[in-house]
Protein backbone atom coordinates (compact mmCIF):
# COMPACT_ATOMS: atom_id res chain seq x y z
CA UNK A 1 0.00 0.00 0.00
CA UNK A 2 1.37 3.41 -0.96
CA UNK A 3 -0.10 5.06 2.11
CA UNK A 4 0.78 3.87 5.60
CA UNK A 5 -2.13 1.99 7.27
CA UNK A 6 -1.09 3.62 10.55
CA UNK A 7 -1.40 7.08 8.97
CA UNK A 8 -4.82 6.27 7.51
CA UNK A 9 -6.01 5.02 10.90
CA UNK A 10 -4.61 8.10 12.65
CA UNK A 11 -6.47 10.34 10.20
CA UNK A 12 -9.83 8.61 10.65
CA UNK A 13 -9.44 8.43 14.42
CA UNK A 14 -8.58 12.13 14.67
CA UNK A 15 -11.73 12.98 12.74
CA UNK A 16 -13.76 10.70 15.00
CA UNK A 17 -12.26 12.04 18.27
CA UNK A 18 -12.00 15.68 17.25
CA UNK A 19 -8.37 16.19 18.25
CA UNK A 20 -4.88 14.74 17.87
CA UNK A 21 -4.56 14.21 21.63
CA UNK A 22 -7.85 12.31 21.92
CA UNK A 23 -6.91 10.13 18.93
CA UNK A 24 -3.55 9.42 20.55
CA UNK A 25 -5.21 8.29 23.76
CA UNK A 26 -7.62 6.02 21.94
CA UNK A 27 -4.86 4.49 19.80
CA UNK A 28 -2.49 4.28 22.79
CA UNK A 29 0.19 6.34 21.04
CA UNK A 30 1.86 9.67 21.71
CA UNK A 31 0.32 12.84 20.30
CA UNK A 32 3.49 13.53 18.34
CA UNK A 33 3.23 10.11 16.66
CA UNK A 34 -0.32 10.89 15.51
CA UNK A 35 0.57 14.40 14.33
CA UNK A 36 3.62 13.13 12.42
CA UNK A 37 1.64 10.30 10.78
CA UNK A 38 -1.02 12.74 9.53
CA UNK A 39 1.62 15.21 8.36
CA UNK A 40 3.26 12.42 6.31
CA UNK A 41 -0.13 11.48 4.85
CA UNK A 42 -0.74 15.09 3.87
CA UNK A 43 2.70 15.19 2.21
CA UNK A 44 1.99 11.94 0.31
CA UNK A 45 -1.40 13.21 -0.86
CA UNK A 46 -0.20 16.73 -1.58
CA UNK A 47 -3.16 18.31 0.23
CA UNK A 48 -3.84 19.73 3.68
CA UNK A 49 -6.34 17.54 5.52
CA UNK A 50 -6.84 19.71 8.60
CA UNK A 51 -7.04 23.42 9.26
CA UNK A 52 -4.87 23.82 12.37
CA UNK A 53 -5.46 27.55 12.90
CA UNK A 54 -8.03 26.98 15.66
CA UNK A 55 -7.66 25.17 18.97
CA UNK A 56 -8.97 21.91 17.53
CA UNK A 57 -8.15 20.58 14.04
CA UNK A 58 -10.96 21.09 11.51
CA UNK A 59 -11.30 19.10 8.29
CA UNK A 60 -10.59 21.10 5.16
CA UNK A 61 -12.75 20.64 2.07
CA UNK A 62 -10.00 18.39 0.68
CA UNK A 63 -9.96 16.46 3.94
CA UNK A 64 -13.71 15.86 3.74
CA UNK A 65 -13.32 14.39 0.24
CA UNK A 66 -10.37 12.21 1.28
CA UNK A 67 -12.11 10.87 4.40
CA UNK A 68 -14.64 8.65 2.62
CA UNK A 69 -11.89 7.08 0.48
CA UNK A 70 -9.71 6.38 3.51
CA UNK A 71 -12.64 4.81 5.36
CA UNK A 72 -13.32 2.60 2.33
CA UNK A 73 -9.66 1.50 2.18
CA UNK A 74 -9.60 0.56 5.86
CA UNK A 75 -12.94 -1.24 5.59
CA UNK A 76 -11.74 -3.26 2.58
CA UNK A 77 -8.55 -4.17 4.43
CA UNK A 78 -10.56 -5.41 7.41
CA UNK A 79 -12.80 -7.54 5.19
CA UNK A 80 -9.74 -9.00 3.48
CA UNK A 81 -8.31 -10.01 6.86
CA UNK A 82 -11.60 -11.69 7.77
CA UNK A 83 -11.77 -13.55 4.45
CA UNK A 84 -8.18 -14.73 4.85
CA UNK A 85 -8.95 -16.15 8.29
CA UNK A 86 -12.11 -17.79 7.02
CA UNK A 87 -10.29 -19.43 4.09
CA UNK A 88 -7.48 -20.67 6.31
CA UNK A 89 -10.00 -22.45 8.54
CA UNK A 90 -7.70 -21.89 11.49
CA UNK A 91 -9.37 -22.61 14.82
CA UNK A 92 -8.14 -20.90 17.95
CA UNK A 93 -6.71 -23.09 20.69
CA UNK A 94 -8.41 -20.73 23.13
CA UNK A 95 -11.28 -18.26 22.74
CA UNK A 96 -11.94 -15.57 25.34
CA UNK A 97 -15.39 -14.00 25.35
CA UNK A 98 -16.20 -10.88 27.37
CA UNK A 99 -19.87 -10.76 28.19
CA UNK A 100 -22.06 -8.27 29.94
CA UNK A 101 -24.37 -9.14 32.79
CA UNK A 102 -27.09 -7.67 30.57
CA UNK A 103 -27.02 -10.85 28.43
CA UNK A 104 -29.96 -13.11 29.16
CA UNK A 105 -28.68 -16.24 31.03
CA UNK A 106 -30.54 -18.56 28.65
CA UNK A 107 -28.64 -17.09 25.67
CA UNK A 108 -25.28 -17.88 27.29
CA UNK A 109 -26.39 -21.39 28.25
CA UNK A 110 -27.48 -22.22 24.69
CA UNK A 111 -24.32 -20.64 23.25
CA UNK A 112 -22.06 -22.82 25.43
CA UNK A 113 -23.97 -25.99 24.53
CA UNK A 114 -23.62 -25.28 20.81
CA UNK A 115 -19.98 -24.16 21.15
CA UNK A 116 -19.07 -27.42 22.91
CA UNK A 117 -20.56 -29.38 20.01
CA UNK A 118 -18.77 -27.34 17.34
CA UNK A 119 -15.38 -26.87 19.02
CA UNK A 120 -14.90 -29.58 21.68
CA UNK A 121 -11.11 -29.10 21.71
CA UNK A 122 -11.08 -25.30 21.97
CA UNK A 123 -10.59 -23.81 25.42
CA UNK A 124 -13.44 -21.41 26.15
CA UNK A 125 -12.95 -18.58 28.67
CA UNK A 126 -15.69 -16.20 29.82
CA UNK A 127 -14.93 -12.83 31.37
CA UNK A 128 -17.41 -10.36 32.81
CA UNK A 129 -16.96 -6.77 31.62
CA UNK A 130 -19.06 -3.69 31.07
CA UNK A 131 -18.82 -0.57 28.94
CA UNK A 132 -15.27 0.63 28.13
CA UNK A 133 -13.70 -2.30 30.02
CA UNK A 134 -14.87 -4.58 27.18
CA UNK A 135 -13.20 -2.36 24.58
CA UNK A 136 -9.99 -2.22 26.62
CA UNK A 137 -9.78 -6.02 26.90
CA UNK A 138 -10.19 -6.39 23.14
CA UNK A 139 -7.60 -3.72 22.36
CA UNK A 140 -5.10 -5.40 24.69
CA UNK A 141 -5.85 -8.74 22.97
CA UNK A 142 -6.87 -10.19 26.32
CA UNK A 143 -10.10 -11.26 24.64
CA UNK A 144 -11.23 -11.95 21.07
CA UNK A 145 -14.94 -11.06 21.15
CA UNK A 146 -17.18 -9.21 23.57
CA UNK A 147 -20.67 -7.92 24.24
CA UNK A 148 -21.51 -4.38 25.31
CA UNK A 149 -24.50 -2.12 25.80
CA UNK A 150 -24.77 -0.46 22.39
CA UNK A 151 -23.09 2.92 21.90
CA UNK A 152 -22.88 5.32 18.97
CA UNK A 153 -19.12 5.30 18.39
CA UNK A 154 -16.20 2.89 18.77
CA UNK A 155 -12.44 3.22 18.26
CA UNK A 156 -11.38 2.57 14.66
CA UNK A 157 -9.59 -0.65 15.67
CA UNK A 158 -12.81 -2.14 17.05
CA UNK A 159 -15.36 -3.87 14.84
CA UNK A 160 -19.00 -3.85 15.92
CA UNK A 161 -22.35 -5.23 14.85
CA UNK A 162 -25.78 -4.70 16.39
CA UNK A 163 -27.34 -7.96 17.60
CA UNK A 164 -30.99 -8.82 16.89
CA UNK A 165 -31.77 -8.93 20.61
CA UNK A 166 -32.46 -6.47 23.38
CA UNK A 167 -32.25 -6.59 27.13
CA UNK A 168 -34.48 -4.79 29.60
CA UNK A 169 -33.15 -2.58 32.38
CA UNK A 170 -35.18 -1.60 35.44
CA UNK A 171 -34.66 0.45 38.59
CA UNK A 172 -34.69 -1.67 41.74
CA UNK A 173 -34.49 -1.46 45.53
CA UNK A 174 -34.77 -4.01 48.34
CA UNK A 175 -38.26 -4.57 49.73
CA UNK A 176 -37.05 -3.07 53.02
CA UNK A 177 -35.91 0.18 51.37
CA UNK A 178 -38.13 3.27 51.96
CA UNK A 179 -38.45 3.80 48.18
CA UNK A 180 -40.03 0.36 47.77
CA UNK A 181 -43.43 1.64 48.95
CA UNK A 182 -43.39 4.84 46.87
CA UNK A 183 -45.76 5.20 43.91
CA UNK A 184 -45.13 7.08 40.66
CA UNK A 185 -41.73 8.46 41.55
CA UNK A 186 -39.99 11.14 39.52
CA UNK A 187 -36.34 10.77 38.55
CA UNK A 188 -35.22 13.78 40.62
CA UNK A 189 -36.64 12.19 43.77
CA UNK A 190 -34.04 9.42 43.58
CA UNK A 191 -31.09 11.75 44.04
CA UNK A 192 -31.71 12.16 47.77
CA UNK A 193 -31.10 8.42 48.17
CA UNK A 194 -27.90 6.45 47.63
CA UNK A 195 -27.40 5.24 44.07
CA UNK A 196 -25.62 1.97 43.32
CA UNK A 197 -23.84 2.75 40.08
CA UNK A 198 -21.78 0.85 37.51
CA UNK A 199 -18.17 2.07 37.57
CA UNK A 200 -15.73 0.49 35.11
CA UNK A 201 -12.03 -0.08 35.77
CA UNK A 202 -11.13 2.21 32.87
CA UNK A 203 -11.77 5.86 33.67
CA UNK A 204 -13.94 7.32 30.91
CA UNK A 205 -14.95 10.59 32.49
CA UNK A 206 -18.34 9.49 33.76
CA UNK A 207 -20.81 12.21 34.67
CA UNK A 208 -20.75 13.15 38.34
CA UNK A 209 -23.65 11.82 40.36
CA UNK A 210 -26.18 14.24 41.83
CA UNK A 211 -26.47 12.27 45.07
CA UNK A 212 -24.57 9.78 47.26
CA UNK A 213 -23.10 6.83 45.37
CA UNK A 214 -21.66 3.38 45.92
CA UNK A 215 -20.21 1.70 42.84
CA UNK A 216 -19.01 -1.63 41.46
CA UNK A 217 -17.57 -2.83 38.11
CA UNK A 218 -20.37 -5.26 37.25
CA UNK A 219 -24.11 -5.61 37.68
CA UNK A 220 -23.98 -8.80 39.77
CA UNK A 221 -22.10 -6.98 42.53
CA UNK A 222 -24.54 -4.08 42.30
CA UNK A 223 -27.42 -6.54 42.59
CA UNK A 224 -25.89 -7.93 45.78
CA UNK A 225 -25.65 -4.42 47.22
CA UNK A 226 -29.26 -3.70 46.26
CA UNK A 227 -30.51 -6.93 47.87
CA UNK A 228 -28.85 -5.85 51.12
CA UNK A 229 -30.74 -2.56 51.00
CA UNK A 230 -27.81 -0.23 50.41
CA UNK A 231 -29.52 1.84 47.72
CA UNK A 232 -31.37 1.98 44.40
CA UNK A 233 -29.86 0.64 41.20
CA UNK A 234 -30.40 0.20 37.46
CA UNK A 235 -30.15 -3.55 36.80
CA UNK A 236 -30.84 -5.98 33.94
CA UNK A 237 -34.30 -7.41 34.55
CA UNK A 238 -33.21 -10.93 33.57
CA UNK A 239 -30.35 -10.80 36.09
CA UNK A 240 -32.77 -9.84 38.85
CA UNK A 241 -35.13 -12.68 37.91
CA UNK A 242 -32.23 -15.18 37.89
CA UNK A 243 -30.34 -14.22 41.05
CA UNK A 244 -32.71 -12.35 43.35
CA UNK A 245 -35.38 -15.02 43.79
CA UNK A 246 -34.83 -15.64 47.53
CA UNK A 247 -34.71 -11.94 48.45
CA UNK A 248 -36.85 -10.28 45.76
CA UNK A 249 -36.16 -6.72 44.70
CA UNK A 250 -38.90 -4.18 44.04
CA UNK A 251 -38.94 -2.46 40.66
CA UNK A 252 -39.47 1.29 41.03
CA UNK A 253 -42.30 3.03 39.18
CA UNK A 254 -40.36 5.69 37.23
CA UNK A 255 -41.49 7.21 33.89
CA UNK A 256 -39.54 5.64 31.02
CA UNK A 257 -38.52 2.55 33.02
CA UNK A 258 -38.00 -0.29 32.48
CA UNK A 259 -36.33 0.42 29.15
CA UNK A 260 -34.95 -1.70 26.33
CA UNK A 261 -31.18 -1.67 25.76
CA UNK A 262 -29.60 -2.69 22.45
CA UNK A 263 -26.54 -4.96 22.50
CA UNK A 264 -23.47 -4.79 20.25
CA UNK A 265 -21.00 -7.57 19.51
CA UNK A 266 -17.39 -6.34 19.34
CA UNK A 267 -14.06 -7.70 18.11
CA UNK A 268 -10.59 -6.37 17.42
CA UNK A 269 -9.90 -5.49 13.80
CA UNK A 270 -6.17 -5.82 14.38
CA UNK A 271 -6.49 -9.46 15.42
CA UNK A 272 -9.85 -10.70 14.07
CA UNK A 273 -11.37 -13.89 15.56
CA UNK A 274 -10.54 -17.22 13.95
CA UNK A 275 -12.98 -20.02 13.13
CA UNK A 276 -14.34 -20.36 16.67
CA UNK A 277 -14.76 -16.62 17.20
CA UNK A 278 -16.38 -16.21 13.78
CA UNK A 279 -18.81 -19.01 14.60
CA UNK A 280 -19.68 -17.29 17.89
CA UNK A 281 -20.31 -14.02 16.04
CA UNK A 282 -22.61 -15.75 13.57
CA UNK A 283 -24.46 -17.65 16.32
CA UNK A 284 -25.22 -14.48 18.28
CA UNK A 285 -26.22 -12.57 15.15
CA UNK A 286 -28.88 -15.20 14.54
CA UNK A 287 -30.12 -15.37 18.12
CA UNK A 288 -32.65 -13.61 20.29
CA UNK A 289 -33.37 -13.26 23.99
CA UNK A 290 -35.67 -16.10 25.11
CA UNK A 291 -39.03 -15.22 26.60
Amino acid sequence: MRYSPEALTAFVETVSCGSFSAAARRLRKSQSTISTAIAHLEADLGVQLFDRSSRQPVLTEEGKKVLSYVQAILSASERLDEVALSLSGETEARLTFVLSDTLHPDVLEELMVQFDRQFPHTEFECLIGEDVDVIDLLQKERAQVGLIEARDHYPTDIGATRLPMQTWMGLYVAASHPLAKAKKLQWDQLHTWRELRLNTYIDHGAQLARGPVWSAPNYLLLLSMAVQGFGWCALPCALVEEFAAEKPLVQLDIPGWPKAIAIDLLWSKKSPPGAAGSWLRYHLQQGRVPG
